[in-house]
């Protein structure tokens, strides 16, 4: 049987670092943040179930404080390139289940990369790309990408299609998309008929390809 959580340290409680551990804890999983910085984890004392201040290039360290028996890592380190490689080979050597890597550029994803990290991140592009699909498109409230090319997004009803049937919206057949379900307030609709008649605001959760995503949300 799975376990319903699992154990994080989160290296680096910089902007970054922190919300994610909060919100991580306020999954209900089991957090540690680890930073050079007193005041960042003074910061996060009361909100993570452990918080030290460490030296993560310091292997001896980061075993003495028990970094090793957590399932992942994240490791979020800001500026120091220098200290988060040093920082994810550490992780390695200690058998951690899963690292995940902030990455500061290009270059430093490709090290981290090929130093083993099972995801690299790049915040501010993965962000960049994020707003760019909601300001491009305002009926595109979210997005989620899949890789290979298939997208999730959160498409909002807008007021001219009130009162018409799911199937005006030509989801399965004008469009090469899969309606996954549909957000009424707080309500989830699983729509597996489409003679559900639309509401304004309604939010339609939406699988497919994103040029074909794109051509939708054109529609609407």
């Amino acid at each position: 049987m799975a376990k319903e959580t699992r154990s994080f340290a989160v290296i680096g409680l910089g902007a970054f670092g922190s919300a994610v551990a909060s919100e991580l804890a306020r999954f209900g999983n089991q957090v540690m943040g680890v930073d050079l910085d007193e005041r960042r984890v003074a910061q996060m004392a009361n909100t993570l179930d452990s918080c030290v201040i460490l030296d993560t290039t310091d292997d001896v360290a980061l075993r003495e404080a028990g970094v090793d028996q957590y399932d992942v890592a994240l490791v979020a380190i800001g500026r120091d390139i220098q200290a988060s490689i040093l920082t994810t080979m550490n992780m390695k050597m200690l058998g951690l289940e899963t690292i995940w890597v902030k990455a500061s550029n290009k270059t430093h994803h490709r090290i981290l990369s090929k130093l083993g990290a099972d995801r690299v991140i790049l915040p501010e592009q993965e962000m960049g790309r994020h707003v760019a699909q909601m300001l491009n498109n305002p009926v595109v409230q979210d997005y989620v990408g899949l890789g290979n090319g298939y997208s999730v997004v959160n498409i909002v009803i807008p007021e001219r299609l009130k009162g018409k049937p799911l199937k005006a919206l030509g989801i399965g057949g004008k469009f090469d998309l899969r309606l996954l379900g549909l957000m009424r307030g707080t309500e989830y609709h699983a729509c597996e008929g489409l003679d559900l008649m639309l509401q304004e605001s309604d939010k339609l959760i939406v699988l497919g390809k994103r040029p074909e995503l794109r051509r939708f949300g054109d529609a609407l």
